[in-house]
């Protein structure tokens, strides 16, 4: 681990590609509703902070046409991922490797600044939300996807996930200096920020809306990549880790089984001139 990436390990897991696509794949189909009210110009300045495989960078260029798309992200593999998949949208698209506590471009450089599942992996997440608004024009929006492990709810089995993430959240978080529950402290991040039109929306991921086959595809990405620092780092054991992710993913797969994430998708925008 590291003081800015405690969760390099799991970052740069194969695991956590086959997770960027199933989430991606679970969420975007709410989420682009979100992002299409914002009012934005004709040809928008995107950035998607901590883009990891390109897997929304390559949406926000489609859903913008006439748009200017960075990625950044720290993984080089997941950079290079990304730029293979998603060449045929170059040089519109461009992706570089840029830490997000330290952005490179000037103040005031985005229309519209994406930040997803990033801030409940990384301590200090108010630095980042500040660095993020820092190169966010006036008038221009903040569009955060930070996690929170309270907002997972599953019918009881032979394991309860409840009693998994009670355990695991706390643990975990204190272990790594992050903020597990940061989709319902990123409020208050931004409001202390005097930002604008500030709301909290959820794409509800459940067995429902979203494939049964994607949304088991998450937990299992997430056995793969979290079940041994979990067995670390916290009270369960790895074993155990892995007894309650197939629990999990048992859950969403039976067809008389309901299970629902609810994911916070947080937004704001940066004051104009006039109102500042």
């Amino acid at each position: 681990m590291t003081d800015l990436n405690p969760q390099a390990k799991q970052m740069a897991d194969e695991s956590m590609v086959r997770n960027l696509t199933a989430q991606a794949n679970a969420i975007w189909p709410q989420e682009i509703q979100l992002v299409r009210r914002y009012a934005l110009p004709a040809e928008p300045r995107i950035l998607d902070a901590g883009c990891g495989t390109g897997e929304i960078a390559s949406r926000l260029a489609e859903l913008f046409p006439r748009a200017q798309v960075l990625g950044v992200d720290i993984i080089e593999d997941h950079l290079a991922l990304a730029r293979s998949r998603y060449a045929a949208l170059a040089p519109r698209l461009r992706f570089e490797r840029q830490s997000i506590f330290g952005l490179d471009a000037a103040d005031r450089s985005f229309d519209l600044t994406v930040c997803r599942h990033v801030l409940h992996s990384i301590p200090h997440p108010g630095r980042v939300i500040a660095e993020l608004a820092r190169v966010t024009r006036p008038g221009g929006y903040l569009h955060l996807i930070p996690e929170d492990y309270g907002m997972l709810h599953f019918q009881r089995g032979p394991l309860y996930p409840g009693d998994f993430w009670h355990t695991a959240e706390p643990a975990f978080s204190a272990a790594t200096n992050t903020d597990l529950l940061i989709g319902r402290n990123a409020f208050g991040i931004l409001a202390a920020m005097n930002l604008e039109e500030i709301a909290v929306d959820y794409v509800i991921v459940d067995t429902l809306r979203v494939p049964r086959e994607t949304f088991a595809a998450i937990f299992e990405a997430w056995r793969d990549g979290y079940a041994e620092s979990i067995g670390e780092i916290t009270p369960i054991s790895r074993e155990s880790a892995v007894a309650y992710f197939n629990q999990m993913a048992a859950n969403i797969r039976d067809p008389l089984g309901y299970a629902v994430w609810m994911v916070p998708v947080v937004s704001a925008r940066i004051p104009s001139a006039k109102s500042q």
